[in-house]
C-alpha cells in the first residue's frame, strides 16, 4: 500500500491536474445529441475547449453561461434562462448538461433550483432532459469531475426495467481512450453479451468524418441506450472513479456491481473473462487464449529492457494505477509517483509514496530515474532531465491519434510494453544492430564491475568495438535484467 503526502507549497509550479469541470465535460461527451455547459465565465469555457480541442484533434460542442461581474454578484438565473433556450433553439439538443465551476460555487447559485424554476416558466423546454452536476474547480480534479457526472447521468436518467440475463452496463473510467472502449466492448459481445457503455466516447471522439454537424455531439450513448442501462444483469465499472456509479445503479436498478481497478496487465484480464465466462455460460473464445499467449511472451521479451529501470509516473489515480502496475509486474521501480487527488486506487499502488502535487514535484523526485511518464505539459521537465518520456493521459497534444491508443485487455497491454521497451532501446548507448542491448540496470552493474567507457566490459565488447561482448557479461546481463 502507497502511503499518500500532500505537497505543502503555498502554489503550484506547472500544474498536473486539470479541473473538475473539465473531466464533467468530458464524460458528457460521451453522450449523443448532448451540449454541455459550464456555468461560470467564459475564459472558463475556452480554456477547457482549446485542451480538448487539442488533445482529440475534433471539433468540441461546449457552451457557457458567460457570467460576468454584475451576475456573478447578483446571481445567474437569467444567463442559465437564456443559455437554455438559445441552446435549444440553435442546436436542438436531446441533452443538455450544466457543470458548476468555480466562480458560481463561491457566489452559492442553487443551480438545481434555478431549473425548476426554467422548467415552470419555459414548457418549450419540456422535450430537453436537464442534467446538473456541482464541480467546484478550486477542490477534486478532472477524475473528480468525471466521477460525479457519471453518477448525475445514472441519478437523472435511468430507471429500474425488467432485467435482461444478457445484458452488461460498462463504466469506462476518464483515463480510457475511445479505442480502450471499443476494445472492451467487443471483449464483452465475444461472449454473446449486449454491452452498454455509459458514456460511450468511442461514438462521438473516436475521430469519424461525421456526414452531418449538428451543432451537438455526434455519437455516443443515447437516451434509449442510457434508459436501458436499467435491464442490465451487471455493472461493470473500469477504474476506482466508477464506484460511486455502479453503487447509484445499484440503488435504482439492483444490478450487482464489479470493479476493476485496472485492465492493464494480465491477472485483471484474467479475472475479466473468467467473469464474462461465468455470466455468459460460455468458455472464453479461443481468440483471447492465443491473446493472452501472445502478451507473456511480450512481456517475457520486453521485460529485459524494463527489468530494474527507475520510473517516474505523474497522472490521474486510476491511470497512475494502471500504467504502474503494469511497469512493476515488468520489474520497474516505481521511484517517483504523483498524482492529483486522493483515491482508494493509490492503496493499491505498489509503490512507498504517492505525492498528492505537481510537474515541479515530478521533476525533483525524477532527477535519478530511467524514464518518466506524465501527459504533454511534462516534456520541458524531460528535456531538462533529458530524460525519455512516454506521454499518458490528457491532454497529450502534441502527438496525433490519442483517441485511436489501446492500452487495456491483453492486446492493449501488449502494445503498451513494446511502447515502453522501444522507448528505452533508444537510450541504450552506441547501440548497433545485431548488439545485445542491455537494460540500464546491466549497464550499471557493468560499469560498476569493470571499466569499459560504454558497459564497462573490461575486454572488447559490442558496444565498443566489433568484438562480441564476452559471454560472461551476457550472462550477467540475464541474470541482472531478469531478476
Amino acid at each position: 500500500m502507497a502511503r499518500v503526502v500532500e505537497s505543502k507549497k503555498a502554489c503550484a509550479v506547472n500544474p498536473l491536474k486539470m479541473s473538475q469541470p473539465l473531466g464533467a465535460c468530458l464524460a458528457f461527451m460521451g453522450l449523443d445529441a448532448c451540449m454541455p455547459v459550464m456555468h461560470g465565465s467564459q475564459g472558463c469555457t475556452s480554456f477547457g475547449l482549446v485542451l480538448l480541442v487539442r488533445h482529440f484533434k475534433e471539433a468540441i460542442p461546449l457552451q457557457t453561461t458567460a457570467m460576468n461581474e454584475v451576475t456573478s454578484i447578483l446571481g445567474g438565473y437569467d444567463n442559465i434562462e437564456a443559455a437554455l433556450l438559445n441552446i435549444r433553439q440553435r442546436a436542438a439538443p436531446k441533452i443538455v448538461a450544466i457543470c458548476s465551476t468555480g466562480l458560481t460555487e463561491t457566489k452559492g447559485d442553487d443551480v438545481a433550483g434555478y431549473i425548476a424554476t426554467v422548467r415552470k416558466r419555459k414548457p418549450e423546454l419540456d422535450d430537453t432532459e436537464i442534467i446538473y452536476v456541482s464541480t467546484p474547480d478550486y477542490v477534486g480534479g478532472f477524475e473528480d469531475g468525471y466521477k460525479h457526472a457519471l453518477t448525475a447521468i445514472v441519478q437523472a436518467l435511468v430507471q429500474p426495467l425488467p432485467p435482461r440475463a444478457n445484458q452488461v452496463t460498462l463504466l469506462p473510467g476518464s483515463h480510457l481512450s475511445p479505442a480502450d472502449i471499443d476494445e472492451l466492448r467487443e471483449i464483452i459481445e465475444s461472449f454473446g453479451l449486449t454491452a452498454v457503455v455509459l458514456p460511450d466516447l468511442s461514438g462521438s471522439l473516436d475521430g469519424h468524418i461525421a456526414p452531418d454537424w449538428r451543432g451537438t455531439t455526434l455519437g455516443g450513448s443515447t437516451l434509449d441506450d442510457i434508459r436501458a442501462a436499467g435491464a442490465s444483469a451487471l455493472t461493470l465499472g473500469v477504474g476506482e472513479q466508477t464506484r460511486e456509479a455502479a453503487q447509484a445503479l445499484q440503488a435504482r436498478t439492483g444490478a450487482p456491481f464489479e470493479i476493476f481497478a485496472r485492465l492493464t496487465g494480465l491477472e485483471d484480464n484474467d479475472r475479466l473473462l473468467l467473469r464474462l465466462a461465468q455470466l455468459s455460460g460460455r468458455p472464453v473464445p479461443a481468440k483471447y487464449r492465443r491473446q493472452r499467449s501472445q502478451l507473456l511472451d511480450a512481456m517475457l521479451d520486453g521485460h529485459f529492457y524494463t527489468g530494474g529501470i527507475k520510473v517516474a509516473i505523474a497522472a490521474e489515480p486510476d491511470l497512475l494505477l494502471a500504467v504502474g502496475g503494469l511497469l512493476h509486474d515488468m520489474g520497474a521501480e516505481l521511484r517517483c509517483c504523483v498524482s492529483t487527488t486522493p483515491s482508494p486506487a493509490h492503496a493499491l499502488l505498489p509503490a512507498e509514496q504517492v505525492l498528492l502535487g505537481d510537474l515541479e514535484d515530478f521533476e525533483a523526485g525524477a532527477a535519478d530515474c530511467d524514464l518518466l511518464l506524465t501527459h504533454a505539459h511534462g516534456r520541458q521537465a524531460a528535456a531538462r532531465l533529458q530524460k525519455p518520456l512516454l506521454r499518458i493521459g490528457f491532454p497529450v497534444f502534441d502527438r496525433i491519434g490519442n483517441a485511436h491508443r489501446v492500452q487495456v485487455g491483453y492486446r492493449g497491454s501488449m502494445a503498451l510494453i513494446f511502447e515502453i521497451a522501444n522507448l528505452m532501446i533508444e537510450q541504450i548507448p552506441h547501440h548497433q544492430p545485431g548488439d545485445w542491448p542491455l537494460s540500464p540496470t546491466a549497464q550499471r552493474a557493468a560499469q560498476t564491475a569493470t571499466g569499459c567507457e560504454a558497459t564497462g566490459a573490461s575486454a572488447g565488447c559490442a558496444s565498443c568495438s566489433d568484438t562480441p561482448a564476452s559471454a560472461g557479461l551476457e550472462q550477467s546481463a540475464l541474470t541482472e535484467a531478469s531478476a
